[in-house]
């Protein structure tokens, strides 16, 4: 298999990894013992010297040096997919440098800003509540992120990016309440149902 993505349970990983099985990209999937430590071994650390997942070997693509491909953190590997295996950019190259862009802005705002605002206390009590209702508002009507002419209509790299972590609210904080985001609550309700995302969770 040219794609190896390692990962551990109720990581990161599951982002890129529901990505490539909603894109149908074919690859091997290394499940890391975290509590044994196995992502500080030597092995997993020469992938990535942080010992952190996701990481990602793509052979198709040599780095510096002429060893395969290596990446980590999950938005990179993210942009990385989107860009040389499931081709979601598409048009001139100005259309294409377009939609890279806002896939960088999206992806980057997930890892940056709506994973702080959910995973540190403080932040969530300050940001939350604004980012809420701003996202509310953008996936009204079932809308994707990242709309265009191009790619798939209905879901991107940037609705990855998003809305896994817009999913891992009900299991994570079970007791913040989202009746005053139904946009919000449809989208992951809309989720939770894709087959695609079910098996990249581990629940299929």
């Amino acid at each position: 298999m040219t794609l190896k993505l390692y990962g551990g349970a109720r990581s990161r990983a599951s982002m890129p990894r529901w990505y490539l099985e909603e894109k149908g990209i074919a690859y091997d999937w290394i499940q890391l013992d975290m509590e044994a430590g196995e992502h500080k071994g030597d092995n997993f650390c020469a992938i990535n010297p942080f010992a952190k997942v996701p990481a990602l070997v793509d052979e198709t693509l040599r780095a510096p040096g002429g060893k395969p491909l290596q990446l980590f953190e999950s938005g990179a590997i993210l942009l990385h997919l989107a860009d040389h295996h499931a081709n979601e950019f598409t048009g001139t190259a100005a259309e294409m440098a377009a939609q890279r862009a806002l896939a960088n802005q999206w992806i980057l705002f997930a890892n940056a800003t709506l994973a702080v605002a959910l995973f540190v206390p403080a932040n969530r009590e300050r940001e939350f509540p604004q980012l809420m209702g701003v996202l509310d508002g953008l996936l009204a009507g079932g809308r994707p992120l990242l709309a265009g002419p191009w790619g798939d209509p209905a879901w991107s790299v940037a609705d990855c990016a998003v809305n896994a972590y817009l999913a891992y609210l009900p299991i994570f904080f079970p007791q913040i309440d989202l009746t005053p985001y139904p946009n919000v609550q449809a989208t992951i309700a809309a989720t939770q149902a894709r087959p695609a995302y079910q098996h990249g969770m581990g629940r299929a």
